[in-house]
């Protein structure tokens, strides 16, 4: 557990964000799709959720806090198997997905925020890649 807080902390720090704080929640398909019909109305279990602390905070009211990202581990295990990746690429891409829906990146929203997001995943991966070697 610790290689996956370094990297997050490098992750964090590469963003810009070095004196964030993240909470990070691993959980099955149970409770990830629990979480999504209860915050965001959708159906069944996903691979990541992300929950902005600043949503609904007053602009004057500062928190190191980023936000909460929730991890299905029984999802990155069938999409680990399903890419071919290893287990510990796929658990980071989803911890960098949902950190970068916490600084407002939506790959819904178009295609170019599709891209731009997919773009700094790569780039934060091979980061942590690079790292580690």
């Amino acid at each position: 557990m610790q290689t996956v807080k370094k990297n997050l902390e490098k992750v964090l720090s590469a963003l810009g964000c070095h004196d964030r704080e993240l909470s990070v929640l691993f959980t099955d398909n149970k409770h990830i799709a629990e979480l999504n019909e209860q915050y965001l109305h959708r159906t069944g279990p996903t691979d990541v959720l992300s929950f902005p602390m600043s949503g609904g905070l007053p602009p004057e009211v500062e928190t190191p806090m980023m936000g909460d990202v929730v991890v299905s581990v029984d999802t990155a295990l069938e999409e680990s198997r399903r890419l071919d990746e290893p287990l510990d690429k796929t658990i980071y891409r989803l911890l960098i997905h949902g950190i970068l829906h916490l600084l407002g990146y939506d790959h819904e929203v178009s295609e170019e925020e599709e891209v731009r997001m997919e773009r700094e995943q790569e780039r934060l991966l091979r980061y942590i890649e690079e790292e580690e070697s």
